[in-house]
């Protein structure tokens, strides 16, 4: 299939004029040429350009130990960039956009709080989801019971769930870019890809034919391999070495490491769960329990901590750092947070204390006391309105009245009631009641209630500025105008029979009505693509737009049980499968389905 330059539409369209090029009616783009018209061309004796011998991929020495000690790194990293990444999303779920998925401003959001890059956290969120970790819900995308379980397992069978996972995703998560360069969203629940799944199998199977004890110089040439290997296999447009993006996933996943096949994806090319959540439990180190405390107001964490030193320090600390050891800082603000949250100050010295490899700094304690002295000073308490007066037992009386209960008042001070309920609902208790309170306004002055006497609105007034007459009793008076019958009837007469054609665009009549709603408002659409649109709508047929979205992104969708109601156009989506508005002034093309 051969594409056609743009800039050669006279000849382009004398070959679509003569079948010799045909174009996609699903999709807008350069036409392309059958396979037949190619072969007759080319001629019989043409064949495809064929290597029967595989690429040659350099390789280097490297050992067992190197491989698994890259590897453990690798896994470690992941391991904590994971349960940062779904505890930024458990704590505050990402928005999704009006078209789907999650926009490069939330997934830069959650890569700025678990402080890893964009790829690390595109990785997490398709694993976990395809896990059943993390699910749309309304317009977010939100965490499942199934993350509550999986956030107290041991970090080995934490990150044996999101390897598998990954290795059997339709898609490479790491494709941020499409064709044209714009950005991708993430989640997307995009159709399979048989071709992606194509390339991850691939690849581990490249590296799996390297020999023993040597990994690849460059990880470059094991794309090239994969491309011999795996001719369907998809690339993504982004790459600029054959699958770059898919080879930095396996690393990032210990899956590959010095550029030779890991224990990891040996145990996912092998297809064996066992054999996986042995190889993690191997390589990954058992979860720290403890955590360094030092004079500089930090805690030091080697490895991957446990699932409840992680949740005290995450919340009387900062995060710095994730990897091969975490970092954590104290300050004020930290500490005022794990105190907001209902920890004492001795509490939270003795659970720092139970994780200490040594005794706690005093400079840690003193800001933990410190803290603690100014911390509630001050209280806030959400409230509808204020009762006050200057008779304290005509207060306490208020707060103790049975029949005042339903107000839910509450005495702050002697002369000082909170109520829970608005103040023209107090009001109106507190005068039922027998009692004769006033109301104030906001400075403070009291607040003057009078009836209020309504009243219709004035007469509108003739055309020309004059007033309308009046009748004796006070009424207006009928305005009528004296009308020429007798010419009316002539005009009537002598009136065409023949119904009007419709308002005509650019000199050519509209079929409908419907034809001429649609083009007042699709204004990006040709009058041949306004008449086919209104033809779908009138006749309940199916038909394929092209339709530019509010984040600027290009696409084809297949629409049916169409309804027009301008400027929006309701109808089922066969790409997302569900209902859509689309607003008419985005449509930039129109083809029959």
């Amino acid at each position: 299939m051969f594409g056609t330059p743009a800039d050669s539409a006279p000849g382009e369209q004398w070959a679509l004029e003569r079948g010799l090029l045909v174009r996609d009616r699903h999709r807008y783009g350069p036409a392309s040429m059958p396979a037949e018209v190619a072969l007759a061309l080319r001629g019989s004796g043409w064949h495809a350009p064929f290597t029967p011998s595989p690429p040659a991929v350099r390789s280097v020495p490297t050992t067992v130990s190197d491989i698994d000690r890259e590897a453990t790194s690798a896994l470690m990293a992941f391991a904590a960039h994971a349960v940062s990444v779904l505890g930024v999303c458990a704590v505050a779920p990402p928005a999704r956009l009006k078209a789907g998925g999650v926009g490069a401003r939330e997934l830069s959001r959650i890569g700025k709080a678990a402080r890893c890059d964009e790829i690390v956290v595109r990785l997490v969120l398709e694993a976990a989801s395809a896990a059943g970790l993390l699910t749309r819900n309304g317009d977010r995308v939100a965490a499942t019971a199934a993350y509550d379980t999986w956030a107290v397992e041991e970090p080995t069978d934490q990150l044996a769930v999101l390897l598998r996972a990954w290795w059997t995703l339709p898609l490479t998560p790491g494709g941020n870019r499409d064709e044209d360069g714009k950005a991708l969203p993430a989640l997307t629940r995009a159709p399979a890809c048989g071709g992606c799944l194509q390339a991850r199998h691939g690849l581990l199977t490249a590296a799996a034919r390297l020999p023993a004890g040597e990994g690849s110089a460059n990880p470059a040439e094991l794309g090239a391999l994969l491309v011999w290997l795996r001719p369907l296999a998809d690339e993504l447009p982004q790459d600029a070495t054959p699958f770059a993006t898919l080879i930095r996933e396996a690393e990032l996943l210990g899956a590959l490491a010095r550029g030779a096949l890991s224990p990891v994806g040996t145990a996912l090319l092998a297809d064996d769960d066992a054999a996986l959540t042995d190889a993690c439990r191997r390589l990954l180190p058992a979860a720290s329990r403890t955590a360094r405390f030092g004079s500089d107001l930090t805690a030091v964490v080697a490895g991957t901590p446990a699932a409840h030193l992680l949740a005290l320090l995450d919340a009387v600390a900062d995060r710095e750092s994730v990897g091969t050891a975490s970092v954590w800082r104290f300050s004020p603000a930290s500490v005022r947070r794990a105190l907001d949250a209902g920890l004492t100050p001795d509490t939270l010295t003795a659970d720092l204390a139970d994780v200490a490899v040594e005794p706690l700094p005093q400079p840690l304690s003193y800001l933990i006391h410190d803290t603690a002295r100014g911390h509630g000073r001050m209280r806030v308490v959400a409230t509808a309105c204020v009762i006050h007066g200057e008779e304290p037992a005509l207060l306490a009386e208020l707060a103790a009245h049975r029949k005042l209960t339903q107000l839910g008042l509450r005495l702050l001070a002697p002369t000082v009631l909170i109520s829970r309920t608005p103040p023209d609902k107090t009001l109106a208790a507190l005068r039922s009641a027998g009692y004769a309170p006033v109301a104030e306004k906001p400075d403070g002055s009291v607040r003057i209630e009078r009836a209020q006497r309504p009243r219709a609105a004035g007469p509108a007034p003739l055309p020309g500025g004059g007033s309308r007459p009046q009748r004796a009793g006070g009424r207006p008076a009928d305005v009528r105008t004296a009308v020429d019958l007798v010419a009316l009837a002539a005009r009537l007469r002598d009136a065409p029979q023949d119904v009007p054609e419709p308002d005509p665009y650019d000199g050519r009549p509209y079929d409908s009505d419907t034809e001429e709603i649609i083009a007042g408002w699709a204004r990006n659409l040709s009058f041949t693509d306004v008449r086919q649109l209104a033809h779908a709508v009138n006749d309940g047929q199916a038909v394929t737009i092209e339709y530019v979205a509010t984040s600027g992104n290009t696409t084809v969708r297949t629409l049916s049980r169409l309804e027009l109601d301008a400027p929006y156009l309701h109808a089922w989506c066969h790409l997302r499968d569900d209902d859509r508005v689309f607003t008419l002034s985005r449509i930039h093309g129109v083809m029959p389905s």
